[in-house]
């Protein structure tokens, strides 16, 4: 408890007042009222030129290279639009699904909880007309990061592969002329005489899977995952890109969930990588933002109320008594599970905090194997660390009181709190396709269905646009 500094006595004698003195009363304190802000001015929408309207036009025909499906039919109503209303309200709508998505944060799951900012495009699009710099503002939409880049060039390559006829589906007893050949329409580094085995792992990389170099069952469902699929989650991917700020932290630890791995970077830059556990399909880590403000040391698990109601309850209070696990009244819900610190405690020996809704944190674990898995999608929600040790060495360096000393703290057996010196972003993200610094393109397996949900959702928001945008082109063209 922290002691309450009082202040010292005032060396000045007090100020006697009779009583037949009369004390004035203090005038009431003038609480000053902040004035509303201005109403931001309306914007209007702005009359294109016929040359800034044929560019407009143009613009809204492409799109694919961004990863967005086109609609002939809106494309056809936009051409045609009798007014220049209807064609610039397509281009605001094409900036906002550039710049934040296609769907509504009305559409986002609960767990899909890193939502864009909202975005109103108009005013940077009017100051565009004003300034004849369409192409430069439309430039500006588009996410401006190495791993949305690195997406639409695998699109481009992908889309390519597609349109050449796709591959063809795989078996056991496929030779190795056709599963080389198979090979070299992802992999341009694949040559006739290279050994089968050094062209297969590469693929079980790019894949996330064990790289045997055999041709085993995964492998094989792999190579035939469709070639429209591997489009459909590039897609989705470019879509969650479209989700984030415009600028990340340059210092920040990131997870991928479906890949199941966590990344530390420092100015930008990437300095140290490990394995993670993950949720599993059905206790799904969310998609979240947040910040790591600091770190238990030898902390004990309060087991959350589902999990306790699901998985150890059911054991008998004496089963958990006999395992270590405490029995604690509260006045909310009468009895709540607590596993104390230990060797055996879930959470291992470090915590890391930060702030969400889901009360999910990175943790230490005492169960290790699952590390050395290709499939380490296993959690309750937490995200489990193959390397917590050295993760909270990074995080503390700036502080010459902890640096160096969490082996030491552990070592107490004690738990404590370690704050951070500054806080260090966090972002858990969902990426099941990314490309690798050299162009590669690697997949990981959609655990949680979200690419196709996405997709869906994706879908149908296109089609409420389309008839909102007919609609809005037929009053315009009837002035009904």
């Amino acid at each position: 408890m922290v002691p309450i500094e009082r202040a010292p006595a005032a060396s000045a004698k007090p100020v006697v007042v009779s009583p037949a003195a009369t004390v004035p009363t203090a005038p009431p304190p003038v609480v000053p009222t902040l004035a509303p802000a201005p109403p931001a001015p309306v914007v209007p929408l702005p009359t294109l030129s016929p040359a800034q309207a044929a560019w407009a036009a143009a613009w809204l025909s492409g799109g694919r290279d961004q990863g967005l499906s086109v609609d002939k039919d809106v494309i056809g109503a936009v051409a045609n639009a009798p007014t220049g209303e209807a064609l610039v309200r397509a281009v605001l709508d094409r900036a906002r699904a550039l710049r934040t998505g296609r769907i509504g944060t009305g559409d986002f799951l609960e767990v899909w909880s890193l939502r864009p900012a909202a975005y109103d495009p108009l005013p940077a699009f009017a100051a565009a007309v004003a300034a004849d710099r369409l192409p430069q503002w439309a430039a500006s939409m588009t996410p401006r990061y190495s791993g949305y880049e690195g997406l639409k060039a695998g699109l481009a390559a992908y889309e390519a592969i597609r349109d050449a006829g796709g591959w063809k589906a795989l078996t056991a007893k496929s030779d190795a002329a056709a599963v080389r050949a198979r090979l070299a329409l992802e992999d341009k580094s694949v040559t006739p005489t290279e050994p089968l085995v050094g062209a297969l792992q590469r693929a079980q990389r790019r894949y996330g899977l064990n790289p045997t170099g055999a041709l085993d069952a995964r492998t094989l469902a792999e190579l035939n995952v469709p070639v429209g699929d591997r489009i459909g989650s590039i897609m989705a991917n470019m879509e969650r890109w479209r989700w984030l700020p415009r600028e990340l932290p340059v210092n920040r630890v990131q997870v991928n969930i479906a890949a199941a791995v966590l990344t530390v970077f420092e100015g930008d830059a990437p300095i140290a990588s490990m394995r993670a556990v993950t949720g599993s399909p059905t206790n799904q880590t969310p998609m979240l933002s947040s910040a790591i403000h600091s770190i238990v040391v030898n902390p004990p698990w309060n087991v959350p109320a589902s999990i306790a109601k699901r998985e150890l309850w059911p054991k008998g209070r004496a089963a958990l008594l006999a395992q270590g696990y405490k029995i604690v009244g509260t006045p909310e819900t009468g009895e709540r599970i607590v596993q104390p610190a230990g060797p055996n405690s879930a959470l291992g020996q470090l915590k890391f905090d930060f702030d969400n809704p889901f009360a999910v944190y990175l943790h230490d674990t005492p169960s290790r194997a699952k590390f050395a898995s290709f499939d380490r999608l296993a959690s309750h929600g937490c995200v489990r660390l193959e390397k917590p040790i050295p993760l909270a060495e990074l995080l503390l360096k700036g502080d010459p009181a902890v640096s160096g000393q969490v082996q030491t703290l552990i070592d107490t057996t004690k738990t404590q709190r370690v704050q951070l010196p500054q806080k260090v972003a966090v972002y858990l993200l969902y990426w099941t396709a990314f490309s690798s610094a050299n162009g590669t393109m690697n997949f990981r397996a959609d655990p949680y269905g979200w690419d196709k949900l996405l997709a869906a959702k994706i879908d149908a928001a296109g089609k409420r646009a389309a008839a909102l945008q007919i609609a809005t082109n037929t009053l315009s063209t009837t002035g009904k």
